[in-house]
């Protein structure tokens, strides 16, 4: 069907805007930010949005997290009528600015959640790597991903408290393609089955860098996947030689009974110029679990799911609770403070251990993600 988007130059296949290239459900596009201030990790938000042609719905989710405690705001609603209009409810996304300025709004609802929020970018965009796998010769994923660095402005409300967002940083990412299945709800199985690996995703804001690290293992130094980049401030030149290319690491954990909690890293960083740097990172208390916002799916609610014409739903977790943080599982952004020679910078980072990894043994009883 033909939408305003149609009216604009850059089509790229014979059809409206609203269709992509093959029926693959799984193909997905996602908007995500999260925000922090700086010092400090008492707090974090996370605020997500998934577009999904072959399935005709829109999701999004909105979140809060301070130590032990969680606020989280789902909705989702059919795509079509309205298959470009980025707004499910009373949240919307819009870009101001490409790579440059875009605003989240929160509107009235019942979760006690609200904000307007602006971010503005300040460093330039990571291009990740490439994403494609195939399982028995079927395309389980083939997509493409970017980061991008910046600080926020406006306001946030939870638990009928407001926040000036003043002295917010935090990263955006915007993805898309065929993106792989996970589903580690455990109350709806099957759930996704993984092996032995290690999986680390960082980003660090510095003065006048910043820092994007991902990588994957299925053995200590053996590297399945990695993308990162010492990243320039917004508008100056890009290089080739700032892209990461090899990574080690030696982390320590807590002693957390009721799940994987990192508590600190070394990561030796090598890049295509042949520059070496080793960067301390410091695990900060606050994380946002992703389980609030569907990220391997909630009490049988997976992304793309057709929930109606408009649905929405919210609650507010004890993190405290052992039953709550077995539901929650390890997938999270946690808040980090990262040492870069003679500078501190500030970021996110998510990780998980897969059984079976010949190293981090002691938090392998718990899910990776």
């Amino acid at each position: 069907m033909l939408s305003p988007q149609d009216d604009l130059i850059g089509h790229q296949l014979p059809t409206p805007f609203d269709q992509i290239d093959n029926s693959d459900p799984a193909w997905m596009e996602r908007l995500w930010y999260t925000g922090h201030p700086v010092p400090g990790g008492e707090l974090i938000f996370d605020i997500g949005l998934g577009y999904h042609p072959n399935r005709n719905v829109m999701d999004v989710f909105a979140g809060v997290a301070v130590p032990g405690r969680q606020w989280n705001f789902r909705a989702s609603r059919r795509l079509r009528p309205d298959p470009l209009k980025t707004a499910v409810g009373p949240l919307s996304i819009t870009v101001i600015e490409g790579l440059k300025h875009h605003r989240l709004v929160l509107g009235e609802n019942d979760s006690g959640l609200r904000f307007e929020i602006e971010f503005h970018a300040t460093m330039n965009p990571h291009e990740e790597a490439g994403h494609l796998r195939r399982r028995e010769g079927r395309i389980t994923e083939h997509m493409y991903r970017a980061q991008q660095m910046g600080r926020y402005t406006g306001w946030l409300e939870y638990d009928g408290r407001r926040i000036d967002l003043a002295g917010f940083l935090g990263q955006r990412d915007h993805s898309w393609g065929v993106r792989a299945e996970m589903r580690t709800d455990e109350s709806h199985p099957p759930l996704t089955f993984y092996p032995p690996f290690f999986y680390c995703w960082t980003t660090a804001q510095f003065k006048d860098h910043g820092l994007v690290i991902f990588f994957k293992e299925r053995a200590p130094g053996d590297l399945i996947y990695i993308s990162g980049e010492r990243v320039r401030p917004a508008g100056q030149r890009a290089s080739g030689r700032d892209q990461l290319v090899t990574v080690q690491h030696d982390v320590s954990w807590h002693d957390d009974p009721h799940g994987q909690s990192m508590a600190a890293a070394t990561f030796n960083l090598t890049f295509a110029s042949g520059e070496q740097r080793p960067v301390q990172v410091r695990v900060l208390p606050t994380r946002y679990f992703l389980k609030g916002g569907l990220y391997g799916g909630l009490n049988g609610w997976f992304h793309g799911d057709d929930k109606g014409k408009l649905f929405t739903a919210h609650e507010t977790w004890d993190l405290t609770d052992p039953a709550v943080r077995k539901t929650v599982r390890t997938l999270a952004d946690q808040v980090i403070e990262v040492r870069d020679g003679d500078e501190i910078g500030y970021g996110i980072i998510e990780y998980g251990v897969g059984s079976g990894y010949a190293k981090y043994a002691s938090v392998q009883a718990h899910p990776p993600i």
